[in-house]
């Protein structure tokens, strides 16, 4: 029975946890639509021919985009670690890595 009452907590914790995640992947996402159609910052698309071929024997994962200043986060996993880009979303330019 404890183990039962065990599993039901977890599952009501961690489902909430995934569904946030996912919202704010979406949410992300849609910022970045909004400013790269005001101007402001370079399309996902164009970032990723940029960097994702640099990324030799890594696996992309996917993105995270911070409004505020313009930085998009690309994310690699290679050999069981995950490596984090950092790249100026208005020239495109890498400003950080997590492998260097």
């Amino acid at each position: 029975m404890g183990s039962t009452v065990a599993i039901a907590l977890a599952s009501a914790v961690l489902l909430p946890a995934g569904h946030a995640g996912a919202q704010h992947r979406r949410d992300d996402q849609q910022m970045a639509r909004q400013a790269r159609r005001d101007g402001r910052i370079m399309p996902v698309p164009e970032i990723e021919r940029r960097v994702v071929p640099t990324m030799k024997g890594a696996q992309y994962l996917g993105f995270d985009f911070d409004p505020d200043g313009a930085i998009y986060t690309l994310k690699f996993l290679r050999n069981g670690t995950v490596i984090w880009v950092d790249v100026d979303g208005r020239s495109g330019r890498v400003i950080g890595r997590t492998d260097q």
